[in-house]
């Protein structure tokens, strides 16, 4: 009865809100949301691979950060793929 009380659900407004921040990153990476729908699709695929990972919380981004000088800066490929199981070797 209660364990629907404290289930975060997503509204419109959060996956607006999700989107909007998504078109932000890939307007300042200058990477285009195909690039990144694209390479998500392939790590998705090459990591199945090796162990069962949840798809619904997979969070990856390219952004930007200054060099070590602070003088230029360089894309950065974040990713934090939720990790459900390792698949057994299979060798």
């Amino acid at each position: 009865m209660f364990n629907n009380l404290f289930i975060k659900k997503s509204s419109s407004k959060d996956v607006a809100k999700d989107r909007l921040k998504l078109v932000l990153i890939h307007d300042r990476a200058n990477c285009s949301t195909q690039v990144l729908e694209m390479l998500k699709t392939d790590i998705i695929r090459v990591i199945s691979n090796y162990m069962e990972i949840d798809e619904d919380e997979l969070d990856i981004q390219i952004t930007k950060t200054e060099t070590d000088d602070k003088e230029n800066s360089v894309p950065m490929l974040y990713a934090n793929i939720p990790i459900k199981s390792m698949h057994k070797n299979q060798g």
